[in-house]
């Protein structure tokens, strides 16, 4: 069952790749005029940075317009990522490339059960596993920081499945 996983995590994160590689074809900026006035204020790559982030510079998701999932939830006692949040992965892949500037830390987290030290391993291997695909996305290893909190900071300090469930997390901070 685990190589199935394994198997399908690497088709869907390749195929992402391939999609993300053949995102289009680019047509070429315009002429400048003969009398060398521009009505552009910015130039492209400046203008879609810009539309990158938001005034509190926090990711845009460029489909809704509204800010981009930064949480990411895993199974119990798992550190793979989920095939759900593939896209938003691609775009936070997209935005870092696009913004070689902007830099990343992302938080492994873990819910109460288990050892501290157990816990902070397993919060580095989700952590990681986020950094992964982002440097397998192409983003520079250096745009990039993980730190794992173990379960130091719980997203919700109850002690059932729902409350364990919401502190198996890793989340990417941008700065």
């Amino acid at each position: 069952m685990f190589k199935e996983r394994l198997t399908s995590l690497i088709a869907i994160t390749l195929v992402g790749l391939v999609l993300t590689g053949c995102a289009g074809k680019k047509t070429p900026p315009p002429a400048p005029s003969e009398d060398n006035t521009s009505t552009q204020t910015t130039a492209p790559a400046e203008a879609a940075a810009l539309a990158d982030f938001g005034a509190d510079g926090q990711p845009i998701d460029p489909r809704t317009g509204g800010p981009l999932n930064r949480t990411f939830y895993f199974d119990y006692d798992r550190s793979d990522v989920n095939p759900s949040d593939i896209a938003v992965l691609e775009i936070h892949a997209q935005l870092l490339n696009r913004n070689t500037g902007k830099s990343v830390v992302i938080e492994g987290h873990c819910d109460e059960r288990g050892t501290r030290e157990y816990n902070l391993a397993l919060g580095e291997r989700r952590a990681n596993a986020i950094k992964s695909f982002l440097t397998a996305a192409g983003v520079a290893a250096s745009q990039i920081e993980s730190v794992s909190y173990g379960e130091e900071r719980p997203e919700n300090p109850g002690h059932d499945e729902s409350a364990w469930s919401r502190n198996r997390r890793a989340i990417v901070t941008y700065r």
